[in-house]
């Protein structure tokens, strides 16, 4: 017999522990409607249990990873570094300090529409948030304000540009502060991928606000960027936090470019049902790329930030809403979103570095279920970066720096190994290879002996002056006689025809992986000439052998032969599981149809995949559901309660 909701005992200061069965959650997935209340679901008496807040209100019996000893560092006062992949739950390292201890928690997020959905996800949870930006009315600033001073807020997500200003100073000077948390904390960096400078002022917070804890967070960052961010904001000496970058969920394919759209559409028939982002360098490509796919009868919206404001946020509202969307997009699209059940996303142009190309998959599977990842590249992407780069503002240092991250991004792209060994160690991370789970893995890559061919492609380079771009140079290889070769005199060179023996597009791939290796660069005051790298007078001197991957021959078939495949279907459910999954699915859809949110504001599929397995009976069982606290159980767990009940009983 189905029980009633029943209030639990006040949460109390017992010791740490971490002897339970669920774990916390990837991160908080909630941006939903809720009534504003000043109602507390816990009223704390000194310090309050981490591990309590963590089961009753977000509805996980355990930390994951790090996460605990971050609490505790935070909670006690002390400073924090944290270096955690996306899906690794950053964010719940300092909300649940911020409840734990005395005061509000003010948290630091670039963007508005980020700290409007953790806003609004921490409401439906039941904690007492708000945020203090641009984008409120008169009265709604004047009501967060008077919230804040009448101690009413548990966290309070303001920009950098506030933060630092004396007003805001003033106004929480005689407050107490729990703590600072400082989002996405890459952005302080001049070494990171997306430098905001406005975040430099941060570290005046470590002065007007002496003895308050701070913890700076980020998904992304190498050594130059983790350095840069603990002098920037004056952290040094904060605690540094550092788990595993792998996520290994999430399958990664690169492939060279050849017919990109046609690529592009056998990747997403792997999917049904499913939602996730394809990324384009331009504006004008992500509206052809989001026109084609819909001829093709992919449902596909275009984001940029050339759109009209309320078009792009129209495309962004129903890409959070709906099920099964594809969102065409530029880097303009990401950040901020915690949509946990992006199940793909694609490149179709190169990103600029590692990290860049780190973070934007990373929006892949946050709910810890099957993910894929796909990017085409070809030598146009490394030529239009560097030009990129070149012709950028930023000083020399900077620009050697981005060169050097490009490189290491073209070095993944073209290795012959596991590509998440070569990703995890751009990061510093040790990984065995062999992880099953990749393309090169999945079906290795046969590598030859390129040494002739390389002398052959820079001798080219050299013996026609260091003019002329990849097009050029290998039509001198390959003995092609056009008006450019013969004006120039190349056609009476050693060098003409001597590459025959390969095909036109195996030079380019010799070429790109040149550009990889090192031994050449691109001049783009040149007009894109190659120019020899003093690393190439050893391979012309034979005391340096080379070794390139051999291009996989351009089939029309999947490159890994998958067959389509719904994200259900890739979560193990099978059986009556995955009938009453549909049927939840349903009621979920249906709920938050009512409240215009999203559906994983309800419950992310994990969850939904939980309840199918388990089948709880009565409201005690519901609460041993990864992913439903109090709050939840209140709202939602009658009506699928009732879901699991009709099943059962073949309705």
């Amino acid at each position: 017999m189905r029980g009633k909701a029943t209030d639990e005992a006040q949460v109390n200061s017992c010791p740490f522990s971490s002897n339970f069965s669920h774990t916390a959650p990837d991160e908080s997935h909630s941006m939903p409607e809720t009534p504003n209340t000043t109602a507390r679901l816990f009223e704390p008496q000194g310090i309050v249990n981490p591990l309590d807040i963590l089961k009753r209100i977000y509805g996980y019996s355990a930390f994951r990873g790090q996460q605990q000893a971050v609490i505790e560092q935070v909670v006690a006062g002390g400073d924090a570094v944290v270096l955690f992949p996306t899906g690794a739950g950053k964010s719940l390292c300092f909300q649940i300090p911020a409840l734990c201890r005395k005061g509000v928690g003010i948290v630091v997020s670039p963007l508005i529409a980020l700290m409007r959905d953790q806003v609004e996800a921490l409401k439906q949870l039941g904690i007492r948030a708000a945020g203090l930006n641009s984008s409120l009315t008169r009265d709604e600033a004047i009501a967060v304000r008077r919230a804040l001073a009448a101690d009413e807020l548990d966290l309070l997500y303001v920009t950098p540009e506030r933060a630092v200003t004396d007003g805001f100073a003033e106004m929480i000077g005689d407050m107490d502060i729990a703590l600072f948390a400082i989002d996405e904390a890459h952005c302080v960096s001049q070494w990171g991928h997306d430098f905001r400078p406005e975040y430099r002022g941060l570290d005046c917070l470590a002065s007007r606000f002496p003895g308050v804890p701070r913890i700076a967070l980020t998904a992304t960052a190498d050594h130059h960027t983790r350095d840069d961010i603990i002098e920037r904001l004056a952290l040094g000496g904060a605690r540094v936090f550092t788990s595993s970058f792998d996520r290994p969920n999430i399958a990664y394919e690169i492939v060279e470019r050849d017919q990109p759209r046609q690529q592009l559409l056998r990747f997403l028939s792997r999917f049904k049902d499913s939602s996730g982002i394809v990324y384009c360098l331009s504006r004008a490509k992500v509206e052809d790329t989001a026109e084609w796919l819909s001829e093709q009868g992919i449902r596909a919206l275009p984001y940029h930030a050339g759109m009209d404001r309320a078009l792009r946020d129209r495309h962004q509202d129903a890409f959070l809403k709906e099920e099964n969307l594809c969102l065409v997009a530029t880097v303009a699209f990401g950040m901020g979103i915690d949509k946990p059940d992006v199940r793909f996303v694609a490149h179709l142009d190169l990103p600029g570095s590692v990290e860049a190309y780190y973070q934007e998959t990373g929006r892949a599977g946050r709910d810890g279920l099957p993910s894929e990842v796909w990017m085409a590249y070809g030598m146009a992407d490394v030529i239009q970066r560097r030009r990129m780069i070149d012709e950028g503002g930023a000083p020399d240092e900077i620009k050697r720096i981005e060169r050097s991250k490009l490189n290491s991004l073209l070095a993944i792209c073209e290795t012959a190994g596991c590509r998440r060994q070569a990703i995890l160690a751009h990061f510093g991370e040790a990984h065995s290879g062999r992880c099953s789970h990749c393309d090169t893995c999945l079906k290795p890559v046969e590598t030859w002996d390129g040494t002739e061919a390389a002398i052959k492609a820079l001798a080219a380079v050299y013996r026609t002056g260091e003019r002329f771009g990849t097009g050029h140079v290998i039509d001198v290889l390959m003995g092609t006689v056009n008006e450019k070769t013969e004006r120039f005199g190349h056609v009476d060179m050693p060098v003409f025809g001597a590459g025959k023996d390969l095909p036109a597009r195996t030079w380019q791939s010799v070429f790109r992986q040149l550009l990889a290796t090192g031994l050449i660069t691109v001049d783009h005051a040149a007009f894109g000439a190659m120019k020899l790298e003093p690393e190439a007078r050893a391979v012309f001197k034979r005391e340096r052998q080379v070794f390139f991957r051999k291009d996989r021959p351009s089939s029309g078939k999947a490159a890994r032969g998958q067959k389509s495949t719904s994200a259900r279907e890739r979560s193990e459910l099978a059986g009556s599981d995955l009938e009453l999954f549909e049927k939840l699915r349903a009621e979920r859809f249906s709920i938050a149809k009512e409240l215009n949110v999203p559906p994983y504001v309800v419950f992310p599929d994990t969850t939904l995949i939980a309840l199918a397995k388990q089948r709880p009976r009565d409201f005690d069982d519901l609460l041993d559901i990864p992913g439903i606290g109090e709050s939840k159980r209140e709202r939602y767990g009658e009506a699928f309660l009732t879901v699991i009940d009709s099943f059962e009983d073949g309705g």
